[in-house]
């Protein structure tokens, strides 16, 4: 075979196509695992221990510089303290406490923008150093317009945003770590599974002990560093997310 005619391999379609399938089929084991569930309830996940879980890592924000304790002799009133006897409200790890989630988001936002240029440039020479005293190839030499230039341009623009989300249900958190300037660390996961389809919701974040209501309560707009997942998994999530094709093709994809 001549050097100009270098080899070049050109796969069959149906070729490639089965070759994708199969690899993307034997890298993925969560498409082996769902096989072997067909026809099955999603299972619940067990109860764990947040702070054992392997991305688990230890809240660290910047504490003020500790200042000395002072206490009030014979007094009954205990610093953030609601009653006389005894604070119902979570305070140390393990403690639970109850985060209403009220989640409301409206946006709207609309932009136009509209621009519009036109140019027209013309220049020529009548008479140069008295052309028209030279015969008639001077004309094809020294033409009478030299430089002729029309130019248009314009822009029209328009955007808009339309968003509203609502989310409100209350879920149960655990205080999983007490920082240094007394702020309590809380994370909650609650798992309802309804026929097929289990809905997810996840809450974490910190709180300051003096939030939270006297029934043991806070709202979720005082949540620091808040982090509030809402959403589920199962055979209705499954028809709804694109075929493992569908993905690497759209990342790969440059158009």
């Amino acid at each position: 075979m001549s050097p100009s005619h270098p080899l070049i391999f050109r796969p069959r379609p149906l070729a490639l196509i089965g070759v994708v399938s199969v690899s993307s089929l034997m890298c993925s084991c969560s498409a082996i695992d769902r096989l072997s569930k067909l026809g099955e309830q999603p299972k619940l996940s067990s109860i764990d221990n947040p702070t054992a879980a392997p991305g688990y890592k230890p809240v660290q924000m910047p504490m003020p510089t500790p200042q000395p304790a002072s206490y009030n002799p014979n007094s009954l009133w205990r610093n953030g303290s609601r009653a006389f006897f005894k604070d119902q409200r979570a305070r140390q790890v393990g403690d639970l406490l109850t985060v209403t989630v009220n989640f409301t988001d409206r946006a709207a936002i609309a932009n136009e923008t509209q621009r519009s240029r036109k140019n027209t440039e013309d220049s020529g020479i009548t008479d140069f150093i008295g052309s028209k005293t030279i015969r008639n190839p001077s004309v094809a030499i020294l033409p009478g317009r030299l430089w002729q230039d029309d130019s248009t341009m314009s822009n029209d623009g328009k955007g808009s945003v339309n968003r509203q989300e609502a989310l409100q249900t209350s879920i149960a958190a655990v205080v999983t770590q007490v920082l240094p300037n007394g702020n309590l660390v809380v994370e909650g996961k609650q798992e309802i599974r309804v026929n097929f389809e289990i809905r997810e919701l996840i809450v974490a974040g910190i709180v300051r002990p003096e939030d939270i209501q006297s029934d043991n309560t806070i709202d979720s707009s005082k949540i620091a560093e808040a982090r509030i997942a809402y959403g589920g998994r199962g055979q209705i999530m499954d028809v709804q997310q694109p075929r493992y094709g569908s993905q690497f093709f759209d990342v790969i994809l440059p158009f």
